[in-house]
């Protein structure tokens, strides 16, 4: 006899199939609609010509229904999404920044070859000597714009030629009633005008009211000139500066110039070698590696740098080391009462969000109003330069950092002072031992193994601490000389972030180059913990 379902009557074997069918549909929707919308993203960024983040999707695209309609392949299912998210978010972003590296890509080499040949090509410029004064009347609620040519320069070029054809001669024009509220971009066709108009024409007040409807305008010609607006009584023709040539070259008309397309460095050079801008990005090898050794303006600033971000790093850990082991192991002592008020008081600062000290930290060590000058004054009588003087703002990321981290360490000597026999502790009182003799021969021996991963973890940590210097010193104070924004307090992760968007360049290339370097170090530091933590690779 079969148990029912209450509620529909069916057998309770067949009422969990008809659910588990439907899920499976559901799951099958899910899945259709996700590749969809990846094929969707691949279309989007080709047409757009990214290619890179188009195969990104693809891949993702194909792999999300391979994995999901195969049934030899179920058990991938589940670590699909975090096999999916390691590759959007770690690996792609990964291969694009060593890409990166080997381009000149920056915020002057941006486009595509053929969208900045399309930005030239829609340069315009105002011809000179042949711009024409304007009057506005009132005519009824519009207005109509009149224009007369000032003089009529001799011919002297290809452009004041093409010029006078398209005038044929007419100097005065006229246009059609207009409605000077709408400052919307129009073009407006003129005549030419054989008689003056009886009306008095607008004050400047009103046509300085009007101008950014004026400035809208683009007075065609009969011949098809366009005339805009050059100044608050004129208007003038504009013409198109470049032509192309069949040889993909450009022609500058108004500098009477042949800009050639140069692929190695991807910009148009003028025949003097002038470089225009915007470019286009291009590869160039290992050179942005080459400019990180070999151009002296970078390497002197690269490598101070490289040597204050190891120093800075090692001695974070070896300060925040001595002060959490020290602090852990007074904690341990069997005499010192009000043990758990002093642990909650001493892991404070770890509960503290880090970018809310370091900004207490900047208030405090400001030169002229902070507390620890005001203390300084007045027992020694000096007011350091903390953040002017190289090596007082570089003790200063010291202090603070050693502040923000030993709360870290204390709670891992803590724990593990804790796992220590106590019988050895006893056979050291029998022997004479005292506190300092047991802290070295006994638990810093002890912990210090267990503890080296740890350390190289967050000696990996402060090498890329960006958050601290950014807003504590910004890299400040400058290193002179320098053809980069670098600074003595930098550390490469922030002076490569000052490269990348705070150079007036951007240089995006050289950016991903550094970038690159410092991944290799700090993979080198986790292969290295893994080693130390016994861990197959």
């Amino acid at each position: 006899m079969y148990t029912t379902n209450a509620s529909r009557g069916l057998p309770r074997h067949r009422s969990r199939h008809v659910a588990e069918r439907y899920t499976r549909w559901a799951m099958r929707g899910l899945v259709a609609a996700l590749v969809l919308t990846l094929m969707w993203l691949v279309l989007a960024f080709h047409l757009n010509g990214q290619w890179m983040f188009a195969l990104l999707f693809l891949v993702l695209g194909a792999s999300l229904a391979v994995v999901f309609t195969k049934r030899t392949l179920m058990s991938h299912r589940y670590i699909f999404p975090a096999v999916a998210g390691l590759g959007v978010f770690v690996i792609f972003p990964l291969l694009y920044t060593i890409g990166i590296s080997f381009s000149n890509y920056s915020s002057s080499n941006l486009l595509s070859e053929d969208r900045v040949r399309g930005q030239l090509l829609a340069r315009t410029y105002q011809e000179e000597g042949a711009s024409f004064t304007f009057q506005a009347y009132r005519e009824g609620d519009r207005v109509r714009l009149t224009l007369e040519r000032e003089g009529e320069p001799p011919l002297e070029g290809e452009a004041d030629a093409e010029l006078e054809a398209a005038l044929e001669g007419a100097t005065r024009f006229i246009s059609g009633p207009l409605d000077l509220d709408d400052d919307a971009t129009r073009r407006i066709e003129i005549e030419p005008l054989h008689q003056a108009l009886d009306a008095e024409p607008l004050e400047m007040r009103e046509v300085i009211a009007a101008r950014d409807a004026l400035q809208a305008l683009r007075l065609v010609t009969p011949e098809g000139l366009e005339l805009r607006m050059a100044g608050l009584r004129h208007f003038a023709p504009m013409l198109d500066r470049y032509e192309a040539s069949d040889d993909g070259s450009l022609h500058d008309r108004r500098d009477d110039r042949v800009l050639t397309p140069d692929r190695e460095t991807g910009f148009f050079v003028s025949d003097d070698g002038q470089r225009i801008t915007p470019g286009w990005p291009v590869a160039v090898g290992l050179d942005n590696y080459k400019r990180i050794f070999a151009d002296p303006d970078i390497r002197g600033p690269f490598m101070q740098i490289f040597v204050w971000t190891f120093a800075f790093a090692g001695l974070t850990v070896l300060f925040t080391l001595v002060v959490g082991f020290t602090l852990a192991s007074l904690l341990q002592w069997d005499q010192l009462r009000g043990k758990a008020i002093y642990r909650t008081l001493l892991i404070l600062p770890y509960a503290v969000p880090a970018f809310i000290s370091i900004l207490i930290f900047k208030g405090m060590f400001n030169q002229h109003f902070g507390e620890v000058n005001m203390i300084l004054d007045g027992v020694f009588g000096i007011r350091p330069e903390w953040f002017t003087d190289p090596w007082l703002a570089r003790s200063m990321l010291l202090i603070v950092n050693t502040w923000l981290g030993y709360p870290y360490m204390l709670l891992l000597c803590m724990g593990l002072i804790q796992s220590i026999p106590r019988d050895l502790y006893e056979a050291s009182a029998v022997d004479g031992g005292g506190p300092l003799t047991n802290m070295l021969t006994i638990t810093l021996p002890l912990i210090l193994k267990p503890l080296t991963p740890l350390l190289i973890a967050a000696f990996a940590f402060n090498f890329n601490n960006f958050v601290l210097i950014a807003l504590l010193t910004g890299g400040n104070p400058d290193i002179l000389g320098a053809s980069t924004p670098a600074g003595t307090t930098d550390l490469l992760v922030s002076y490569t972030y000052r490269i990348a968007f705070q150079d007036a360049g951007q240089d995006f290339g050289l950016a991903a180059a550094i970038a690159t370097l410092i991944f290799l170090l700090v993979a080198g530091m986790s292969l290295l913990n893994l080693r130390l933590s016994k861990v197959k690779v």
